[in-house]
């Protein structure tokens, strides 16, 4: 373990270069720059709070609930998405030069929890709008939410940069599988209609729901079940272990396929 850490200590210049580029990339030739991390997520809120809401005729604090999972979900999507590619899209420098390659899929995964982070302060507004405090009981819940959100998106990423590399409809049939995950995710919709119908396990089984359970209930003040706190956690750790284990078993034969 003393080995693995200090490895990683040595890349931690050029992980913070690897993040730095990713944030700039992403930017490009945007006059708005970063600050579209806070107009994207408040456009797409407005716009589903004006459908949804009037469709399922929902309360005051339907803005607020929106906008958490819509931002949970678009850094879990672009995270992964980016994380996907990651590989592939430096093989001119693993070509190269050698260097610890799972630093490609962590830095995607890092610059945009960068951006996420920024985005989290359109929820301030939000909470000011439908007139919402977060209490001090329920607040505490955001920290295990993003803990667990940054574990399942690295997990996946990991896996997902690893099969890509080998696989390239990876990238295609991932954008699918984001839509699925989407709707599991009860981001624009009432969660209830999910318990009332008996398909409520299928929320269950997405460890990206109980992030966002995590996240709601800490602005709007209730107390999540401990069972969307946990088992994320454990989902993300397990991922990580076995995208580790895979991404390392097949890490030599990367240039034969890039």
């Amino acid at each position: 373990m003393r080995k693995y850490l200090k490895s990683f200590q040595s890349y931690s210049f050029l992980l913070s270069e690897l993040v730095k580029r990713g944030i700039r990339l992403k930017y490009r030739r945007s006059y708005l720059g970063i600050l579209w991390s806070l107009i994207e997520p408040l456009l797409t809120t407005i716009v589903l709070v004006i459908v949804f809401g009037t469709l399922f005729d929902r309360g005051k604090e339907f803005p607020l609930y929106v906008v958490t999972g819509r931002l949970l979900f678009g850094f879990f999507s672009n995270a992964t998405k980016s994380g996907c590619k990651s590989v592939r899209r430096n093989a001119s420098m693993i070509k190269k030069v050698y260097i610890a390659k799972y630093l490609y899929p962590l830095s995607s995964v890092l610059f945009n929890f960068i951006i996420f982070g920024i985005s989290l302060i359109v929820i301030i507004p939000i909470c000011i709008y439908v007139r919402i405090a977060p209490h001090l009981i329920y607040i505490w819940q955001v920290f295990p939410a993003l803990i667990n959100l940054f574990l399942v998106t690295l997990g996946v990423s990991i896996l997902l940069a690893t099969l890509n590399v080998f696989f390239r409809d990876i990238e295609y049939l991932w954008n699918v599988a984001t839509l699925i995950i989407m709707y599991l995710c009860a981001i624009f919709y009432p969660v209830e209609k999910i318990m009332d119908s008996g398909w409520a396990w299928l929320l269950d089984l997405n460890p990206l729901y109980g992030c966002i359970e995590l996240m709601r209930g800490a602005f709007m003040g209730y107390q999540a079940a401990p069972y969307y706190m946990a088992y994320p956690l454990a989902f993300g750790v397990v991922s990580i272990i076995v995208g580790l284990i895979f991404f390392k078993a097949k890490q030599d034969e990367f240039i034969l396929h890039l």
